[in-house]
């Protein structure tokens, strides 16, 4: 697998969260906002079940790379 053109998708019923690790800059902002969903010493490491899907859209709204990103049409109704 190309890590640079790769993309990864973890979905919670409700919406997906799509990781691009080739983007990824580590600044640990989604560690930081959201431990109990981003777990980095964890495989696989996005745990989507951790938190209501409004509060992981609000910590990947803080990804400054864009590395994570959110892919569903739910995200007008949160």
């Amino acid at each position: 697998m190309d890590k640079n053109n790769s993309t990864i998708e973890y979905f919670n019923g409700e919406i997906t969260v799509v990781w691009q690790p080739g983007k990824c800059a580590h600044s640990a902002n989604c560690v930081r906002n959201l431990p109990a969903v981003f777990k980095p010493k964890e495989k696989p490491w996005i745990k989507v079940e951790g938190a209501s899907s409004e509060e992981i859209v609000t910590a990947i709204s803080k990804c400054p790379s864009g590395a994570l990103s959110i892919k569903n049409d739910i995200l007008t109704s949160i």
